[in-house]
C-alpha cells in the first residue's frame, strides 16, 4: 500500500462532470458518445474503420456500437513506439427489453425483458424505470433513444401476500421480473410505437433495438459531508469517464508512449463478442495505427513488447455489514485512492512487474493507492485485464477504485476517488 498521504483537497469538479456523464449515459452506445463529444473538445476526430488511415500526429478515435478506441499519437512517434493502454467496459448489468415487448396479464400492460450480466434482482424492484438504447432503422442507419421517464416498475409482493419475505427473498427471473408501465389490453407494437416517438423517428422504420431500462433517480453526492457518491452505472462508466478525462489531459503533450483508451461493451457477459475485449478490436487499431505510420510487422511485434495496460474495473470496499467475507489484511475504503487488483489464479492480470508500474504512476501523480485481494474462501470476480493480456500478450495491470453494492441498480463509491484515479491514470498515460 502506498504511504503517500491523501491530497489536501481534491478536485470536485471531476465528480460533478462525472455525474454528468453517468446522467447522460444509460446506456453503452450513450456512453460512447458522451466519452466522444469530451474528447472532441481536446480535439481528437473521429476516423471510420472503413477508410485508410493517416498516421499524422494528433487524437483519433472508432467508435464500434458501444466500444470505443481512442489514441493520440505524439510527435515524434515512430512505428514502434510503444502504446499505453487504459481497459474500461461500457456496460452495466440491468433488464434488457426482449424481441417481442408487449405482454401482460390479469389486465396490467407489462414490458418483456430478459437479465443481462450478474444482476442482485432485488435491486430493480419498485424502482422508477427508463428506457435507453439504440434503434436500428430500415436504411441502415441507427438512432440513439434515452428516456428519463418513470416508464416502467417491478412492483414487488406486498408482505401481507408472502409473509416469509424477511427470512430468505427468492425471485424467478422468467415470472417476477416483468415490469408493468401501464393498465389495459396488450397491444402489440405498443412500446416501440412509444419509444419510436420518443426518438423522432417512424415506429415502421425501426427493424431492430437494444432498449434496456435505467433507474431514472439520478446520481447524488452522499452523507453529511458529501464524501459519498451514489449513483447507477459506476461500474464501469466511473473508469470509462476518468479514462476519457486523462486521455483528454496528456493530449498534446511531448510523450515517449501513444496513449489509447479502449472502451469495451459486453464485459459483464464475457466480453465475446465484436465490441468486446475477447473481439479483435484494440488488436486491429494498434495494428493499423503502427502501418499508418509506415510501420511492418516487425515494428508491430516491437511497439507490442513495450506495451502496457492499465484494465480499470470496479473493485469492492470492505463491506461493514459483512467484514467476515473479506481478506482479514486487505481492507480497501472509499476516499483511500485507487486500488491493485491482485489474484494468483490469473483472475487478475497483475503480476510484481504490474505492481511497480502502478505504484510509479500514483507516486507520480502524488496519490494514495490500495491492494484488493480476495477471501480465500470466496470466488474471484475477473474483468477484462487477463482477457487482453492474454490475447495481445502484453503486460496488464488490473485496478480501479473500492466501491460497494457493486452491480446493483445503484452503487456506492468515494466521492475523492473517481479524481484520484483519473489522477493516476494521467501518469500512468504520460509514462
Amino acid at each position: 500500500m502506498s504511504t503517500a498521504a491523501r491530497p489536501a483537497y481534491f478536485d470536485r469538479t471531476h465528480t460533478d462532470d462525472l455525474i454528468a456523464f453517468l446522467s447522460a449515459s444509460p446506456s453503452p452506445f450513450h456512453a460512447v458518445a458522451s466519452a466522444a463529444e469530451r474528447l472532441e473538445k481536446a480535439g481528437f476526430r473521429r476516423v471510420a474503420e472503413t477508410d485508410a488511415w493517416d498516421g499524422a500526429t494528433g487524437g483519433r478515435y472508432v467508435i464500434r456500437g458501444g466500444a470505443l478506441i481512442a489514441w493520440y499519437v505524439p510527435e515524434g512517434a515512430t512505428p514502434a513506439t510503444p502504446f499505453r493502454v487504459v481497459g474500461t467496459h461500457t456496460d452495466s448489468p440491468n433488464l434488457r427489453v426482449k424481441p417481442v415487448p408487449d405482454t401482460g396479464t390479469a389486465g396490467w400492460r407489462q414490458v418483456a425483458v430478459e437479465i443481462y450480466g450478474g444482476v442482485p434482482l432485488n435491486t430493480w424492484l419498485d424502482r422508477d424505470l427508463g428506457l435507453s438504447g439504440r434503434l436500428a432503422l430500415r436504411d441502415g442507419s441507427t438512432a440513439l433513444v434515452q428516456i428519463d421517464e418513470a416508464l416502467l416498475r417491478v412492483p414487488q409482493l406486498a408482505i401481507h401476500l408472502d409473509r416469509q419475505v424477511n427470512d430468505g427473498l427468492k425471485l424467478d427471473k422468467q415470472r417476477h421480473l416483468t415490469p408493468i408501465w401501464g393498465i389495459g389490453e396488450v397491444t402489440e407494437g405498443s412500446l416501440i410505437e412509444y419509444v419510436a416517438e420518443k426518438a423522432g423517428v417512424d415506429a415502421a422504420d425501426i427493424v431492430g433495438w437494444d432498449l434496456m431500462t435505467h433507474d431514472v433517480q439520478p446520481p447524488c453526492y452522499l452523507g453529511k459531508d458529501r464524501e459519498l457518491l451514489a449513483g447507477p452505472r459506476l461500474d464501469n462508466l466511473l473508469s470509462v469517464h476518468a479514462a476519457a478525462a486523462a486521455l483528454a489531459a496528456v493530449a498534446g503533450a511531448a510523450l515517449p508512449y501513444i496513449p489509447v483508451l479502449a472502451a469495451f461493451d459486453h464485459e459483464e457477459t464475457g466480453s465475446e463478442s465484436d465490441t468486446g475485449a475477447q473481439g479483435p478490436l484494440l488488436g486491429n487499431v494498434l495494428e493499423r495505427s503502427v502501418y499508418a505510420r509506415g510501420g511492418t510487422p516487425e515494428d508491430r511485434a516491437r511497439a507490442l513488447a513495450g506495451t502496457v495496460c492499465l484494465s480499470s474495473d470496479m473493485g469492492h470496499a470492505v463491506h461493514p455489514n459483512y467484514s467476515e467475507r473479506h481478506e482479514p489484511g486487505h481492507h480497501p475504503m472509499p476516499n483511500g485512492g485507487p486500488i491493485l487488483k491482485v489474484n494468483v489464479n490469473n483472475r487478475y492480470a497483475t503480476d510484481a512487474l504490474g505492481r511497480a508500474v502502478f505504484a510509479a504512476a500514483c507516486d507520480k501523480a502524488g496519490v494514495p493507492w490500495q491492494t484488493f485481494v480476495s477471501n480465500n474462501a470466496m470466488p474471484c470476480g475477473t474483468t477484462i485485464g487477463p482477457i487482453t493480456a492474454a490475447r495481445l500478450g502484453i503486460t496488464t495491470v488490473d485496478c480501479g477504485i473500492a466501491a460497494l453494492s457493486m452491480h446493483s441498480a445503484r452503487e456506492l463509491c468515494g466521492a475523492e476517488d473517481p479524481y484520484l484515479l483519473a489522477s493516476a491514470i494521467k501518469a500512468f498515460l504520460e509514462g
